[in-house]
């Protein structure tokens, strides 16, 4: 299994990164690599306790937003900037899930999904693109699923259909935000986190036969906001075990 070598490297020395979603899962191992390998962080959550622990861990200047109000994405952006002295990166980690079939899920929960895990995201990169804009070497990753990229598993129609917008709104913002700012996709199946409490997992649909732990997505973030992926934009990179090819 992967793990993190903590300031082994800094190859994020002298960036400054927002992540929304930072207080847990993903998006709070994230932060701590991040940490580690030298960035500056701007970290968004509606968790005020998560909140306060990742920034204890990181050092981390800390935003508690909900990232489907656009007015609040927009001020923590400003403030991260004003903190950080800019916005160089940007991971969107934050994102709920939701199960349920189609005839049980009303469009209220629909329009949650929808604009936790996508709008969300959309409204993040926006604001945070005035900073981004500046940067010579600006990246985004967008943390989305292996169910944005094979929808196999029912009663998920909603988180599948966000992360795979997600997928596709990424694609588009390499396409627009080129040659500038590189823009990928990090597609983890299940992962270790508060997000699957309770949701069945079977390890034998996976070609590694079992579920990842966070920092091993987290590097896979890594890798995709540094400068090592520097030719790599628009690309979906499925982090899930083999299971979206098994």
């Amino acid at each position: 299994m992967s793990e993190a070598h903590p300031g082994k490297t800094r190859r994020l020395a002298g960036r400054r990164i927002l992540i929304s979603g930072a207080a847990s899962g993903i998006g709070r191992a994230t932060a701590q690599l991040f940490a580690a390998e030298g960035a500056a962080l701007a970290l968004l959550d509606r968790n005020a306790d998560g909140l306060a622990q990742v920034a204890a861990e990181t050092g981390g200047h800390v935003f508690q937003v909900d990232i489907t109000d656009d007015d609040a994405v927009a001020s923590a952006a400003e403030q991260g900037a004003a903190a950080m002295g800019g916005i160089d990166g940007v991971v969107n980690a934050a994102g709920i899930a939701l199960r349920g079939s189609v005839k049980d899920v009303d469009i209220a929960e629909w329009r949650r999904v929808i604009d936790v895990n996508l709008t969300g995201s959309y409204s993040v990169v926006r604001h945070c693109l005035p900073w981004l804009a500046k940067e010579a070497s600006a990246s985004i990753v967008n943390i989305s699923s292996g169910q944005g990229l094979l929808p196999n598993i029912p009663n998920r129609t909603a988180y599948a259909a966000s992360k795979g917008g997600l997928v596709n709104l990424t694609r588009a913002l390499a396409a627009e935000l080129a040659p500038s700012i590189r823009v990928n996709s990090v597609c983890p199946g299940l992962v270790n986190t508060p997000l699957i409490a309770g949701v069945p997992g079977n390890p034998n649909a996976y070609a590694l036969r079992r579920i990842a732990e966070p920092m091993e997505v987290a590097q896979a973030v890594l890798f995709m906001i540094s400068t090592d992926s520097s030719y790599v934009t628009g690309a979906a990179l499925a982090v899930d075990g083999g299971r979206s090819f098994h």
